[in-house]
């Protein structure tokens, strides 16, 4: 049995969730998974330098996963008394025995399981200080953060609004199986975000955001969050159109994440089992530039993000999802697994990570080969690489259409020339087909946000279309 020490889960709430599993096997069910979850949150709000709001939640839930008669079901609760839980998955197992057979729905085998998942904390993802914040400390975090007092105006601009939050999490997961495995994970969070709106000299309001994370108290820094949202906003004043045409787009390691999101989703099994995928053959196929690495650092100690074990209890695996350009990962659960005759992997991607390289000799022509010596790849080098382009630092609306990976994004940011930023642009649209465009990059940085769990950083394209 898992450990039951620091954390949330009770050592009576996992014998109730472990009863389930006996209860259910012996009233007629060919498998059954346990997820028992628990989670707390506290956040303090401040709005212009005063305290505004707090809020206190608190989650327990406990979902089960029941196979019978070749049929499956999933249920939730959140009443753990033993009486009500017989009763519950009694009515459950009469409701799975109503449904049509799916003979693809089972349990994953227990070789691909993990077996080091026992007290939650082995990754180092669990902050013990976090039992002993008290309120008094995270009003003083949320106060400590603001800057609308000190803010003077030191710009062509007045500052209108500081809306500063500091919150703290803990989520803690105990998986079991009819099959013997047990798993544990516990996880803490810590977080200061900022919203600072300004009005320019023409009375145009704008706004800039940014925040801050980690898994321990004290590795928060506060310091700098309304500062640099101030900073965002500011840098927006005195937008011009800008001419359309194709351009090199480099893209603010904070919203890069948006272009990634819709390749990761493409390699969903999921996804290509329904047909829903711009990437639906692309296993083991080389679609994109040699030195384009994408790896999933499911098991980084202490990192956001990581975890042992996926939703089935399978175990996890650093491992590259696109390697040299070719990809050569699927997230394919037991289900998807049967219904595709796809190799199970895990059911999504934990930790990705984008690695740093640059195009030597890239100039406006083309690009000339690919390297990775470099240790920092930073955003003024990559603006240097590019020369000219487009810098985004934001997208306002827009989508990507699974199927044919087109798509089509608002953009606010700013032009640059010869390295260095001249100037904000407004009303801009980026459109374009998600594999030309990963096929396009140019560079992407070392400068990953150590606090997020996807490690997207600067990233760098050559010839992506614009609209004014």
């Amino acid at each position: 049995m898992c450990s039951t020490g620091a954390g949330l889960v009770t050592g009576e709430e996992v014998r109730a969730a472990l009863h389930c599993i006996e209860y259910g096997m012996s009233h007629g069910a060919s498998g059954i998974r346990v997820s028992l979850s628990k989670s707390v949150l506290d956040s303090f709000t401040v709005l212009n330098g005063e305290l505004d709001k707090v809020m206190h939640s608190a989650d327990r839930s406990l979902f089960l996963y029941i196979f019978a008669d070749g049929r499956y079901g999933t249920f939730s609760t959140n009443n753990f008394s033993i009486p009500r839980l017989e009763d519950f998955i009694s009515k459950a197992l009469d409701t799975v025995k109503m449904l049509a057979p799916d003979p693809c729905r089972k349990l994953p085998d227990p070789g691909r399981k993990a077996h080091d998942a026992v007290t939650g904390q082995e990754l180092h993802l669990y902050d013990p200080e976090y039992q002993e914040i008290s309120p008094e400390q995270r009003l003083k975090k949320a106060l400590d953060a603001s800057i609308f007092r000190t803010a003077a105006a030191d710009g062509p601009y007045t500052v209108i609004s500081e809306e500063c939050e500091y919150s703290d999490s803990v989520d803690d997961n105990f998986l079991a199986d009819s099959d013997g495995f047990r798993g544990r994970h516990t996880e803490t969070s810590y977080a200061v975000c900022s919203e600072m709106t300004i009005q320019d000299s023409g009375g145009r309001k704008l706004s800039g955001y940014w925040w801050e994370s980690s898994p321990f108290f004290s590795g928060l820094d506060i310091s700098g969050c309304s500062r640099t949202a101030l900073e965002k906003a500011a840098g927006m004043i005195g937008p011009e159109k800008h001419k359309g045409g194709k351009y090199c787009m480099v893209v603010d390691r904070s919203v890069s994440s948006r272009l990634a999101a819709p390749l990761l989703s493409a390699l969903n099994g999921a996804a290509v089992q329904q047909k829903n995928s711009f990437l639906e053959n692309a296993l083991g196929q080389k679609l994109f530039p040699e030195k384009l690495c994408i790896m999933d650092l499911a098991r980084s100690d202490g990192k956001p993000g990581s975890r042992l074990y996926d939703t089935e209890g399978v175990a996890t695996k650093d491992t590259p999802v696109i390697e040299n350009g070719i990809v050569k990962e699927f997230f394919v659960n037991t289900y998807i697994a049967g219904k595709t005759g796809l190799q199970p992997t895990v059911d999504s991607i934990s930790r990705p990570s984008v690695q740093p390289f640059t195009a030597q000799g890239y100039s406006s022509e083309g690009r000339k080969s690919c390297v990775s010596e470099e240790k920092e790849i930073n955003l003024p080098r990559i603006l240097e690489l590019c020369g000219s382009g487009i810098y985004v630092t934001g997208f306002n609306g827009g989508n990507c259409n699974p199927v044919t990976g087109d798509f089509s994004y608002g953009i606010e940011g700013f032009a640059f020339r010869d390295g260095r930023i001249t100037h904000p642009i407004r009303e801009m649209v980026a459109t374009g087909n998600m594999v030309s465009l990963w096929s396009s990059i140019i560079a992407a940085g070392s400068d990953a946000r150590e606090c997020t769990r996807w490690q997207i950083p600067t990233l760098a394209f050559s010839e992506v279309n614009f609209s004014a």
